[in-house]
């Protein structure tokens, strides 16, 4: 009688590319590394955890004021953020929370600017890469929360400490 194994790698099946998991393409700069990376190798990548810039609570200050003209209108934002071993509140006024933060980590000395914003369906939850700048170099970056806020707003934090520590 005779038993013949398979290859290891014939039998072991690659997890499925991060790219499998979005309901939409990729934004054109992530392609060749959505495709290639596995998903867990992608968050780590672009939605890095660790970081000199950590954000804790935030909050609309206003958010149920109702409108008392037509067109944009700026809200009150609030944060802690954790800058190193520093903690610290600050607050902004903006359109949108988007750009509060943004005006908040300016405010700290972290610029960041958005050179490209995409938001994609991934499964439940909601993708924010961010391709952003510090004047120097560019970084993409990435969010993933069930809200479409917090998503965007942990990418503006995963894209400031990718451009901070690389």
């Amino acid at each position: 009688m005779t038993i013949s194994f398979a290859p290891e790698s014939a039998t072991t099946a690659a997890p499925p590319s991060f790219a499998a998991h979005v309901d939409a393409p990729m934004p054109r700069g992530l392609r060749e590394e959505a495709d290639a990376m596995s998903f867990d190798s992608f968050l780590a990548e672009y939605s890095p955890t660790t970081g000199p810039l950590r954000l804790g609570s935030w909050s609309c200050a206003d958010g149920d004021r109702p409108a008392t003209r037509l067109g944009p209108q700026a809200r009150h934002y609030q944060a802690t953020l954790a800058i190193g071993d520093r903690i610290c509140t600050s607050s902004a006024a903006a359109p949108g929370p988007v750009a509060a933060l943004t005006a908040m980590l300016y405010d700290r000395g972290i610029g960041v600017e958005m050179v490209d914003f995409h938001q994609l369906h991934v499964g439940e939850r909601t993708a924010t890469f961010i391709r952003g700048s510090d004047g120097l170099r560019t970084e993409w970056a990435m969010g993933l929360d069930e809200d479409a806020t917090q998503s965007a707003l942990s990418a503006i934090i995963a894209c400031a400490n990718r451009l901070l520590t690389d």
